[in-house]
This record gives structure tokens, C-alpha cells and sequence, in this order.
């Protein structure tokens, strides 16, 4: 396996009386893809807004690159810039268009010249199958067309990993999948990814390992043909009866 990117150690957190994380054990590997499965509730969201340092851990650490990122005296806003993370409600400046979205974070994040900004810009629009569209606010794009820009917003600043929030939950069912096949590129490519999801076809796809995440615990981990088809615990085996039961699998 290659040099691990991502490495939580028992990260726990906690709204009050209510544990959301308990003790979150998770390795992500360079150039693999870890998708992060469970209901709603069970932490996914929470678990990646804590590698991105949005919310602070109660117990644990989180190491990138080696480095603990989750001590208090660690500049928060540097870390981000080597983390991508992507919502599923886009985020996108809606007074900006979208070149000017992604052209945002490379000048002033990174330092990049304004020339060499909007011509990344350009280049990562155009990968995203966004060519043409350089000029044109959030407003005037459809959701699969704005959740691609943010992908390339935030690829635009060169991450160590890519953060994915459940980015086709907003999205109406025909705008899915043109998301996903952006996703599946940047996989091919290399990138190094965390991807909460609630489509199981693609973290079967796409995935080389599956946590199955279930009351803030990581009940289950492997290939995705084990933990997807074949999987070991009760827990798993419930929660995907009720999506097959749902015709969501």
C-alpha cells in the first residue's frame, strides 16, 4: 500500500450529550479512493468537517502527511488549503461567475498570478466539461453544472485529498450522474479521495475500500465486493436491506 495521506486515530465528538464520533479509526492511502457509507446520522458528515478542521474533535487525532493538523496551535486555515473539501448544497459565490468561483482560491490561497489563475480556470472548466461557461453566474447553471465547478474549485488548489460531502444528494436524479463521471475521471487520474455517499452502484465503482459508518462507529471496512456484497456484520446487512428495499441498490 502506499504512504498514507489521511490517518484518523480515534476521533470522538460530541453536540452536547450527544456523541456523534466514537473513536474513529480510518487510513486513507495516496491515490485511493475510501467511500464512507451509513444512514443519515451516523457521522459521515461530521467525520469529514473534522479532518477539515470546521469542527474541532473532542479526543483523537488527524494526521496528514504525517503531521497532526488536529493540535490547537495548528493554523486551520493552512491545512485547508491542503485539503479539498466539496458540499453537497455547491457553496458556490453566487455574485461570481464561474470562472471567477474557482480563479478565487488559486489567487488567494495559493498566491497564483491573475493571468496563470484564470487560465488553470479555464483548463479545469473545460476537464470538467464546462467549457463554454467560463461567464456565467451559479444561477444560470443547473445543479450538476454547479456541483462540477465546485469539484474544479477545488481541485483548482492542488489538494493532497479531495473531501466529497454527499455531492449528488441535492441534485435532481438526471444531473447525477454527469457528477459522478467527474468523479470517476479524477479516480482514474490518481486523486486521493474520502467520498461520503449514499449511491452504493459507485462506491462499488469507484471505491478500493468501503466503511460502513453506523452511530458514529466504523462497524465495518473492506473492498467493496466484501462489505457491499458479502458483508460480515448484522448492522451492514440492515442498512443495505433497507435501500434495497427502497430500490436505492
Amino acid at each position: 500500500m502506499s504512504a498514507p495521506v489521511l490517518e484518523i486515530k480515534g476521533v470522538t465528538k460530541a453536540w452536547g450529550e450527544n456523541a456523534v464520533l466514537h473513536g474513529v479509526d480510518l487510513t486513507v492511502a495516496e491515490h485511493e479512493a475510501v467511500a464512507l457509507i451509513g444512514a443519515s446520522g451516523s457521522g459521515k458528515s461530521t467525520l469529514l468537517r473534522c479532518i477539515d478542521l470546521l469542527v474541532e474533535i473532542d479526543d483523537g487525532d488527524v494526521f496528514l502527511d504525517g503531521d497532526v493538523i488536529t493540535d490547537p496551535s495548528v493554523d486551520s486555515v493552512s491545512v485547508r488549503r491542503r485539503l479539498g473539501l466539496v458540499f453537497q448544497a455547491y457553496n458556490l459565490f453566487p455574485h461570481l461567475t464561474a470562472l471567477e468561483n474557482i480563479v478565487l482560491g488559486d489567487r488567494h490561497a495559493h498566491g497564483a498570478s491573475k493571468d496563470e489563475a484564470r487560465e488553470r480556470g479555464r483548463r479545469l472548466l473545460d476537464r470538467f466539461g464546462l467549457a463554454g461557461r467560463e461567464d456565467e453566474r451559479p444561477d444560470d447553471l443547473s445543479g450538476g453544472q454547479q456541483q462540477r465547478v465546485a469539484l474544479a474549485r477545488a481541485f483548482a488548489g492542488r489538494p493532497r485529498a479531495l473531501l466529497l460531502d454527499e455531492v449528488t444528494s441535492a441534485l435532481d436524479p438526471e444531473l447525477v450522474g454527469e457528477v459522478l463521471e467527474a468523479v470517476r475521471d479524477l479516480k482514474q487520474e490518481g486523486v486521493t479521495m474520502l467520498i461520503a455517499t449514499h449511491e452504493m452502484s459507485f462506491a462499488r465503482e469507484v471505491a478500493d475500500h468501503v466503511a460502513f459508518l453506523h452511530e458514529g462507529r466504523i462497524l465495518e471496512l473492506g473492498p467493496p465486493d466484501q462489505v457491499l456484497v458479502d458483508p460480515e456484520r448484522p448492522e451492514t446487512k440492515r442498512f443495505l436491506r433497507r435501500l434495497l428495499e427502497a430500490g436505492r441498490i
